[in-house]
């Protein structure tokens, strides 16, 4: 049976025995031989045996030394391969929980626990604990019986301690957890990263003197300082993969967000490639947004518009957003677009790109075209505060209004032109008629025939100075028919067209019926304007005595007094006044 391969440190480890066991024989054969060669009258030589006595104490003192630099040979052998199976692991659980073996393994400790500090409490966590369970364990959510002392002392000092026999130790007499806990041999040394301490690490033996050396100090002290990069390295991970995951949260929300916006949105990088391109865009311009990511903008924009360039040049050189209209051909017709480009900027105000954002105004463009021509057959107020009117109910509401009706041409004056022709007249008056009011803040209730009904202070157009507004009107319209005139080139020695206006309490609100409805008001106010209409002579302006009494001031104006009149529907007389300008 052959014999088992033997280690070179085991081989060693047996010369050293041989040649203690052959120095030991000698010895013992020269003793042997002293007393020999005493009889016949000789002697040793001198030092002969103090020098074999020196050698055995030589080789006995080799021998143990060769003993601790291999077990020291082991613990560096162990350290440098859990420092490499340290620093290759990410976790730090697992880093903690590996760091711990390997100090239970180097030290051979009864007790060992790796100790943090938290750096906004600055409170030290035991976060591993390994214990002997004959000793006792520490109960779960207890902290272990340890001497916070030292550990303090440590963190303070981050210089490692070492206490071969703590309980008789001169530097720590004065430690009342020492005493209590009768404690034998301790080591604790710091984990440094850079200038900060993560922590300590924390060894002791409550029973043997001795077992930890300066071989132990000085191991876990290079343990340790591996250890703390280990820990350092494991916790930005952490850091980084909490991090990576609030963004990729954060990132797909705004994907979600970006995909879910109505607006078509692309995005640039300084070189004007596109980088961006959401869902809304694709499907607004029609096309693939893999295909154009990575291509310039102008490879997209230009079926659009053609000033996409120059507008991309005055963002690079002036950083000022740009607003352009467009239209592009698409499947479902000819479709109009609006599209804003607003430049990108970073922490330095530099622009890094632009974001362009599209929008598809074709129905708005048709609605407001739509608005333009309903705004022809009623009045501008009455369709931008459509929905004021909605809220009115059929019963009205009772308001004082000043009325206005104006007799803007009579048919006399057009006897002599045709249907047609007189419809055109007719048309620019009504047209200057129209104007006046809007000036003035009043609203067109109506048109009959070659009459225009006016209305100031309903709900539409508020004004304390309903009145004044309603006189002023008509001394526009006074001015304004006579430019027709001029442009007619008539000079008609009676102006044809006549106004009364007059100022109460009126019903407005809707009539019809909830399908289809009319906004206007009525009542006993609005029959005495149309009266006072009916009673003007051509080219006269007539105002009630109540609307008088409201103006604020005549400058400008003579008020002639007519007298009183009696008015169809009224028991009383009406005091009225002709109004006209100032020569």
């Amino acid at each position: 049976m052959a014999e088992p391969k033997l280690t070179t440190q085991t081989r060693m480890i047996r010369d050293l025995q041989k040649c203690q066991l052959l120095a030991a024989d000698i010895t013992e054969s020269l003793k042997n031989q002293k007393a020999i060669l005493k009889q016949r009258g000789m002697n040793l030589p001198p030092m002969v045996m103090t020098t074999l006595d020196s050698i055995s104490k030589d080789l006995a003192g080799l021998a143990e030394r060769f003993v601790e630099e291999q077990a020291e040979l082991r613990q560096l052998r162990a350290l440098a391969d859990m420092s490499t199976q340290l620093n290759s692991e990410l976790d730090v659980d697992t880093v903690l929980q590996r760091t711990m073996d390997v100090v239970i393994t180097l030290t051979r400790a009864e007790r060992g626990y790796l100790i943090l500090l938290n750096k906004e409490t600055r409170q030290l966590v035991f976060r591993i604990i390994r214990e002997e369970i004959l000793i006792g364990q520490t109960p779960p959510g207890a902290t272990p019986e340890v001497s916070t002392s030292i550990i303090k002392e440590v963190v303070t000092t981050r210089q490692p301690l070492l206490a071969d026999n703590a309980y008789q130790d001169e530097r720590l007499m004065n430690n009342n957890s020492i005493a209590n806990l009768t404690m034998r041999s301790v080591l604790c040394v710091p984990l440094l990263y850079r200038d900060d301490i993560l922590g300590v690490v924390y060894v002791d033996n409550r029973l043997q003197s001795g077992v930890f050396t300066n071989r132990e100090l000085n191991t876990l002290t290079a343990f340790a300082n591996t250890a703390a990069v280990a820990i350092s390295n494991a916790r930005l991970f952490e850091r980084i993969q909490l991090l990576l995951g609030e963004i990729t949260r954060v990132k797909d929300l705004m994907d979600s967000v970006f995909a879910s916006i109505a607006s078509g949105i692309i995005a640039t990088n300084s070189e004007d490639l596109m980088t961006t391109i959401n869902r809304a865009a694709a499907q607004m311009l029609e096309f693939q947004a893999e295909n154009f990511i990575g291509q310039p903008m102008s490879n997209l924009l230009p079926r659009i518009t053609a000033n996409i360039d120059q507008a991309l040049m005055q963002i690079r050189e002036a950083g000022t957003a740009q607003q352009i209209e467009g239209e592009i051909e698409t499947s479902q017709g000819r479709r109009a677009l609006n599209i804003k480009l607003n430049p990108l900027r970073d922490a330095e105000e530099t622009t890094r790109g632009v974001a362009v954002v599209v929008d598809d105004v074709t129905d708005l463009r048709e609605q407001e075209q739509q608005i333009r021509i309903t705004k022809t057959y009623l009045p501008p107020q009455m369709v931008d505060n459509i929905h004021e009117i909605s809220n009115i109910s059929l019963g009205g509401e009772r308001r004082i209004v000043t009325c206005l009706f104006v007799e803007a041409r009579s048919f006399d004056s057009l006897k002599h032109v045709s249907p047609r022709e007189m419809l055109d007249i007719l048309n620019h008056y009504l047209t200057a008629a129209t104007d006046c009011i809007h000036g003035n803040g009043g609203i067109v209730d109506k048109y009959t025939g070659n009459e225009v009904m006016a209305l100031f202070n309903t709900r539409l157009n508020p004004a304390e100075d309903h009145a004044d507004r309603a006189l002023a009107c008509a001394m526009d319209m006074h001015r304004a028919f006579i430019d027709l005139y001029e442009k007619e080139g008539i000079h008609p020695e009676v102006l044809p067209y006549r106004a009364g206006m007059h100022t109460g309490v009126a019903t407005l609100g809707n009539v019809g019926s909830p399908s289809r409805r009319d906004f206007t008001a009525i009542g006993d106010t609005i029959n005495t304007a149309k009266r006072l209409e009916e009673n003007a002579a051509m080219g006269q302006i007539i105002a009630s005595e109540a609307t008088c009494e409201l103006l604020t001031t005549r400058d400008g104006l003579n008020f002639n007094a007519l007298g009183t009149i009696q008015v169809k529907g009224r028991h009383q007389g009406i005091e009225i006044y002709e109004v006209s300008a100032t020569d």
